[in-house]
C-alpha cells in the first residue's frame, strides 16, 4: 500500500525513480508523483492514475537527487492536489502510513501561519519539518525532531532546496530499506524497486532515521544516537520481477506454483525424517511445549490458517483457533503462555497482522512463529521462530503462489508438531514427506486443465453473482475461490460450507446463480453429493471440481459440469483444488476486461489499518 523510491547519486536519478515506481505498482495506488532538485530548484510532477502518466509529465527532468511516490488514498480523496510529494517552502515529503495526530499538528501549524493546500495528513509532516528548519539548518536534524512528534505508522523521504544532494528518510511501522549502489544511495519501500541499480540492501528498523548523500550515508535513532545496520545481499534478481511471456503477473504466478513449492520444500526434498529446526534454532524446545495454536492472518493468509486448523487438529491432536488479525487485538481474549502464535503474511509487513502479533506477545504469549515470504520483514524479525516460504516475488494483488506455499509450510508445521508430541508414526512421516515432494508434479498436472477451465469462465463472465461450496478442509478453499473471483472480476461471490445451504443461502439459487463446488473424493463426498442434489433440483447450474474416479450423482444431467483433477491427494488435496479456482477467476477477469494485476480499490501490501 503506497510506495516510496528515493535517490541521490552522481547521475540522473529520474529514470531510477520512475522505474522504481513501476516496480511498486503492484502494491496498489491511485496517484503518483515525484520531486527532484534540478539545478538547485525543487521541481514537482504529480498525476492522477498510472505511473506512465507521471512519466510523460516528467520528460526533460534532469536531477541527481529526488523522491517519488505512489499513493493509495487514506486522508483525502484520490486527486492530484492530494498526491505526493507534498511541499513546504522549498522542501518536499513523501509518506507511507497514517499520522494519527495529524489534526492536532495541523491546528498548531495553522496557528504558526502555515497554509494547507491538500486534505492529507502528510502535509502536516512537510510543514513541521519546515518549522524545525527555522531553528536548525540541518535537514536530518529537522526530520529527527519532526519524527519525535509523529504518532502512527510512517515511512518518509525528504528533499530540500536548502540541502542539495541530500535525502533524509525515516521509518516507524511502515517498511523502508536503503540500497547501496555504485553510482549513489537509494531508499525504497520494497527490494524490487531497486534491483536495477543494486542488490545490496539495508533494512531500517523502527525509529531509524537515515541521511543519504552521493558519497555515503549515516543512520541514527530518533534520540540522535548513531547506529549501524547489517548489509544484506538480496537473493532476488531484476529478471524475477519481469512479466516475461505471460499476459499478466497473476497468470505468471499461477504457473510458477510448481517451482515455488519445490523451492519451499527443498529442505525436505531428500529426507525421510523431519527436524523441528526447519522453524528455527530454538524450535524443538518451543514446539515441544505447545498446548494450543492461535493463527493470526488476514485475507488469503487467513484462509491458509483455516485449512491448517483441520490438519493440526486431525494429525497433531492440538486445538487450534484462527482469528482475523484485524479483530484479535480489539477484544478481550484469554492468553495462554503455552499457546503457539502463528502469524501468516506474504509481505511480512501487513499492519494488522504485525499489530496482532505484538499484542499477543505483550499479553504473555512469547512462543511466536512467522510464516512469511520475505525474510527481512518486520513480522519475521518480531517472531521467535520463522519459516520463509520461497514463493519468490508476488506482484499480482490477488495472491496465488504465496497461498499454496503457505499451505505447504503449514503442513510441515503440522507434521513437526505431531512428531514433537509423539503422534506421528514413522511410516506416516515417510508417506507425508513423499506426498509433499510430489506436489510440484501434481500441480503441473492440474495446470494442464487450463483450457477446460477457461471454457467454464466464458459462462461466468456475464454473471453478477456466484456461490462456492466446500466441506471440511475444503471449505476454506471455497472461501479462497470466492475471494479470487470477486477480487479480480468484480463478480459478487460468497462461499459456504455445503451443509449450510438449507440454512439460508439456498434462497439465492436460481438459473442465474452459478454454484461452484470443491468435491474431492474424501469421506465427506456423499454428504456433498446430497447438498449438490438440492441445488440441482432448484435449477442451479453446478460447476464441480472433482478428483479422478469421483462419481457425482448428477454429472450426466443438464446443468451439471464436472472437471476431474488428475488424482486425489488426501490431506494435501486443498493445495491442488485451489489452483483451478485461481484459473477460473483469472479467465473470468480476462473475459470481462478488468485490470487483473491491479484490481480497483485494492492494495498488495496493506501497511495501514
Amino acid at each position: 500500500m503506497c510506495g516510496i523510491v528515493a535517490a541521490t547519486a552522481r547521475n540522473n536519478v529520474v529514470p531510477v525513480l520512475i522505474e522504481g515506481l513501476k516496480k511498486l505498482e503492484y502494491r496498489g495506488y491511485d496517484s503518483a508523483g515525484l520531486a527532484v532538485l534540478q539545478a538547485g530548484k525543487l521541481e514537482r510532477r504529480r498525476a492522477l492514475g498510472r505511473v506512465t502518466e507521471l512519466e510523460a509529465k516528467s520528460e526533460g527532468l534532469l536531477a541527481s537527487t529526488g523522491i517519488a511516490h505512489t499513493r493509495w488514498a487514506t486522508h483525502g480523496a484520490p486527486a492530484e492536489k492530494n498526491a505526493h510529494p507534498l511541499i513546504s517552502n522549498g522542501l518536499a515529503v513523501v509518506h507511507n502510513g497514517i499520522i494519527e495526530n495529524y489534526a492536532e499538528l495541523k491546528a498548531e501549524l495553522i496557528a504558526q501561519g502555515y497554509e494547507f493546500t491538500s486534505e492529507t495528513d502528510t502535509e502536516s509532516i512537510a510543514h513541521l519539518i519546515d518549522f524545525h528548519l527555522k531553528t536548525t539548518s540541518d535537514l536530518a536534524e529537522a526530520v529527527r525532531l519532526t519524527c519525535q512528534r509523529l504518532q502512527g505508522a510512517y515511512a518518509i523521504a525528504v528533499v530540500s532546496e536548502a540541502s542539495p544532494g541530500q535525502v533524509v528518510v525515516a521509518r516507524e511501522g511502515a517498511p523502508l530499506l536503503l540500497g547501496l549502489g555504485e553510482e549513489g544511495y537509494y531508499a525504497a519501500s520494497d527490494t524490487s524497486a531497486l534491483l536495477k541499480v543494486t542488490r545490496q540492501m539495508i533494512y531500517l528498523e523502527n525509529g531509524d532515521v537515515a541521511l543519504l548523500r552521493p558519497e555515503g550515508f549515516s543512520i541514527f535513532r530518533q534520540d540522535g544516537q548513531p547506529v549501524t545496520r547489517p548489509v544484506v545481499v538480496s537473493q532476488l534478481t531484476a529478471d524475477a520481477v519481469e512479466l516475461g511471456a505471460y499476459r499478466h503477473y497473476m497468470q505468471k504466478e499461477i504457473f510458477e506454483q510448481p517451482e515455488a513449492l519445490a523451492n519451499t520444500l527443498e529442505m525436505v526434498s531428500a529426507t525421510t525424517h523431519l527436524q523441528a529446526g526447519l522453524f528455527g534454532a530454538n524450535a524443538a524446545g518451543i514446539l515441544g511445549q505447545v498446548e494450543s495454536v492461535l493463527i493470526l492472518a488476514c485475507g488469503t493468509s487467513n484462509h491458509a490458517g483455516m485449512v491448517a486448523r483441520y490438519w493440526i487438529e486431525q494429525i497433531a491432536k492440538i486445538p487450534v483457533n484462527v482469528e482475523f488479525a484485524s479483530e484479535y487485538r480489539y477484544r478481550d481474549s484469554v492468553p495462554n503462555p503455552k499457546q503457539l502464535i502463528v502469524a501468516i503474511s506474504q509481505s511480512g509487513e501487513t499492519a494488522d497482522t504485525l499489530a496482532a502479533l505484538l499484542h499477543a506477545r505483550a499479553s504473555g504469549q512469547p512462543m511466536t512463529l512467522a510464516i512469511c515470504n520475505v525474510a527481512e520483514s518486520a513480522i519475521v524479525r518480531e517472531s521467535a521462530l520463522r519459516f520463509i516460504t520461497r514463493a519468490g516475488p508476488e506482484i499480482g494483488v490477488a495472491s496465488t503462489k504465496a497461498f499454496t506455499t503457505q499451505l505447504a509450510a503449514l503442513f510441515l508445521l503440522t507434521l513437526v508438531l505431531a512428531k514433537q508430541k509423539g503422534r506421528l508414526p514413522a511410516d506416516e512421516e515417510v508417506r507425508h514427506l513423499r506426498a509433499l515432494r510430489h506436489l510440484p508434479v501434481a500441480i503441473q498436472k492440474v495446470l494442464a486443465l487450463e483450457p477446460e477451465i477457461a471454457a467454464w469462465a466464458r459462462r461466468f463472465a456475464n454473471k453478477q453473482h456466484a456461490l462456492f461450496l466446500g466441506r471440511g478442509r475444503h471449505f476454506p478453499i471455497a472461501l479462497e475461490g470466492a475471494l479470487k473471483l470477486k477480487e479480480i472480476s468484480y463478480i459478487h461471490a460468497e462461499a459456504y460450507p455445503a451443509g449450510e445451504l438449507k440454512h439460508g443461502p439456498l434462497a439465492l439459487v436460481d438459473k442465474d446463480m452459478p454454484v461452484v463446488a470443491v468435491a474431492p473424493n474424501d469421506a465427506l463426498l456423499e454428504k456433498l453429493n446430497s447438498n449438490l442434489q438440492v441445488v440441482h433440483a432448484r435449477g442451479g447450474e453446478l460447476y464441480v471440481f472433482a478428483d479422478q474416479g469421483t462419481h457425482m450423482r448428477s454429472e450426466d444431467e443438464e446443468g451439471v459440469h464436472v472437471i476431474a483433477l488428475p488424482e486425489h491427494y488426501d490431506h494435501l488435496s486443498p493445495i491442488l483444488h485451489v489452483v483451478p479456482l485461481q484459473l477460473l477467476a483469472y479467465h473470468a477477469a480476462l473475459i470481462k476486461g478488468t485490470d487483473v494485476d491491479k484490481p480497483r480499490n485494492l492494495a498488495k501490501s496493506v501497511t495501514v489499518e
